[in-house]
């Protein structure tokens, strides 16, 4: 049953199909955070390895809701291995050491291409759109990644 809620059918799938990549690029990052938490090696392995986890625990919820606003648009979300890597900005490639500077550096570099790919998308999904809820979704998902992006450049400093 299509959504009928004041947006062009065309606009929601145009905007589903947007958050499709959005919702790839979490897994992705996901699924390295998980290999940090996992790999990670060295003096501070109890710390960092209690850190990573706390950011995959905010990822995981984060996939979860994406997906479901692509639900509440009336599509279904990519949901496969296969589907998550054909749309995803981001690179499988992670650093080769197990350290867990080298894990912090790849997974910033990850949530800093997120977010620069929610600012390009906030305006487009309120005014090409016209869906403000998305918009408005995406922002305080940026937030979420500022945060989690500081968090994690703090350990740089």
């Amino acid at each position: 049953m299509q959504a009928n809620i004041g947006i062009k059918q065309e606009y929601l799938a145009a905007v589903s199909h947007s958050l499709g990549k959005i919702l790839a690029d979490e897994f992705v990052l996901y699924t390295k955070t998980r290999k940090a938490h996992w790999c990670v090696t060295g003096p501070d392995f109890h710390n960092k390895h209690v850190f990573f986890e706390s950011q995959y625990q905010q990822l995981e919820e984060i996939i979860d809701n994406v997906a479901e606003r692509i639900r509440t648009l009336g599509h279904f979300p990519p949901a496969t291995l296969k589907e998550f890597l054909a749309l995803t900005h981001l690179t499988e490639l992670t650093w080769e050491k197990n350290d867990g500077i080298g894990f912090i550096k790849d997974l910033l570099h990850d949530h800093e291409s997120i977010l620069i790919h929610l600012r390009e998308n906030i305006n487009s999904y309120a005014t090409a759109f016209h869906d403000a809820g998305s918009s408005d979704y995406i922002t305080g998902l940026m937030e979420t990644h500022e945060k989690m992006a500081w968090m994690l450049r703090a350990h740089l400093e």
